[in-house]
């Protein structure tokens, strides 16, 4: 571990060319010269879909904390308790999700810096100190599903009691970061792990059949009734659209190399976009898919004595029922294998969330195990407390309240991200605007 102890009170970011050397001023000019400079290097970068698939890889690592454990307790809520009702809210939560993940992305690729290293340059310290917290208690509010879902899975396959799950979900992570030794990039792969869950939902409806109309409605005619629907919406947003996940962003994509001109930096721009809203498109898509699911069975017209007392309850740990059709008797346990692969996925994009975010405020460097330790013993103090005294109901309360936590933690990543992203002496001409924003 090591601590860079000295404070740069001047140490402003602007716009860099791709080499990495800081430019006071950004003009059309400067970058007409760079343009003709590198036209040479861009011939010989492979044309097309070889060139896209090498900047492919953030937006999907990113992706997996739209699909976490939290994600699927606020989905079957919304389903369980308000039908489809609430779609609306995931449509706009994940368009939302794009635009600020898209500007998250210039910024890390026309400044060569991350979100949290240019607000440790640009604020007082002050300002600085409160923004990390900030950061670091986002962090933690998100690895609470991530305790709670794992500790639900390890219930289900071994019939461990909560609490013992709960404990034992500080070290299984340790494992999946192991292969952090072999680059970030090699990290991305488990991505696929998404498609575990996705292929259950999707399979189910092909069972229960929702009607389409109902669907559209709920998804393009915004409505909050019935009881509970505004804190479900609060939930929902929260879990959708993470604080940390800005953060994130910006860094990952500086794994990738920029090509050292505007047509360079524009066409990487654009190849994070298209990654970024195809990567939202399958995460909507698989929301979609639970919210229905579950509002299709606990509104049925047949539905059973036992599958509604299920649905009155309906949580992470109970929802295995929804998959009993394509699953059959094996429901429950690929349903908490698919459920612990969604945990550890998550809490991986988490990890290195935390790592960005210590690393740009405060210089503070720490191996990532130890990193991942610390936040989940953090996490696990909330999650044993409850998986004690309220049980499993209790347990997926807390999921609701840590993704609303997470609603409210949006404005302080949020509020620097469009100041600094808006400027011209950082964005050169690539700062955004309402028109334009890859």
């Amino acid at each position: 571990m090591s601590v860079m102890l000295h404070e740069s009170p001047v140490n402003h970011i602007s716009a860099i060319d791709r080499s990495g050397i800081a430019s006071p001023v950004i003009n059309s000019k400067d970058y007409n010269l760079q343009e003709i400079n590198a036209k040479k290097d861009n011939a010989q970068q492979p044309a097309g879909w070889r060139t896209f698939l090498s900047f492919v890889g953030p937006g999907f690592l990113v992706s997996l904390g739209y699909l976490d454990p939290g994600n699927f307790e606020t989905d079957l809520q919304a389903g369980a308790d308000h039908r489809y009702e609430l779609l609306w809210v995931i449509l706009i939560g994940l368009i939302f999700a794009l635009v600020i993940q898209s500007l998250a992305v210039n910024l890390g690729v026309c400044t060569g810096k991350h979100l949290s290293e240019i607000c440790k340059a640009e604020y007082p310290i002050f300002v600085k100190y409160c923004l990390w917290l900030l950061a670091e208690i986002a962090v933690i509010a998100a690895d609470i599903p991530e305790v709670i879902g794992t500790a639900f899975a390890l219930n289900i396959l071994f019939k461990l009691p909560l609490w013992v799950g709960v404990l034992l979900t500080g070290f299984s992570t340790l494992l999946f970061l192991g292969i952090q030794r072999y680059g970030v990039r090699k990290l991305e792969g488990i991505a696929v792990l998404v498609l575990v869950m996705a292929g259950c939902f999707f399979g189910e409806m092909r069972y229960v059949k929702p009607p389409a109309g109902d669907l559209l409605k709920g998804m393009f005619i915004p409505k909050l009734g019935g009881p509970g629907a505004t804190g479900d919406t609060i939930a929902l947003l929260g879990a959708l659209v993470m604080p940390h996940n800005l953060f994130l962003h910006s860094a990952l994509v500086l794994s990738r190399r920029i090509p050292n001109s505007v047509h360079g930096v524009n066409d990487a721009c654009r190849y994070f976009l298209i990654e970024s809203g195809f990567a939202l498109f399958v995460a909507f898509l698989i929301n979609v898919s639970i919210v229905a699911v579950s509002g299709t069975v606990c509104s049925g017209k047949n539905i059973s004595s036992d599958s509604l007392d299920r649905c009155n309850d309906l949580s992470v740990h109970s929802a295995s029922f929804l998959l009993r059709n394509v699953l059959g008797n094996s429901s429950s346990t690929l349903y908490a294998m698919a459920l612990l692969a969604s945990g550890q996925s998550s809490t991986i994009t988490g990890t290195y969330a935390g790592q960005f975010i210590m690393q740009g405020f405060l210089e503070l460097k720490m191996r990532k195990w130890l990193r991942n330790l610390i936040t989940r013993c953090i996490a696990i103090i909330p999650s044993l407390i409850v998986s004690i005294i309220g049980g499993s109901s209790g347990a997926g309360r807390l999921i609701i309240i840590a993704s609303m936590i997470l609603s409210f933690e949006l404005p302080f990543a949020l509020i620097p991200l469009l100041k600094f992203s808006s400027t011209t002496t950082k964005m050169g001409p690539h700062k955004n605007s309402m028109i334009e924003l890859g």
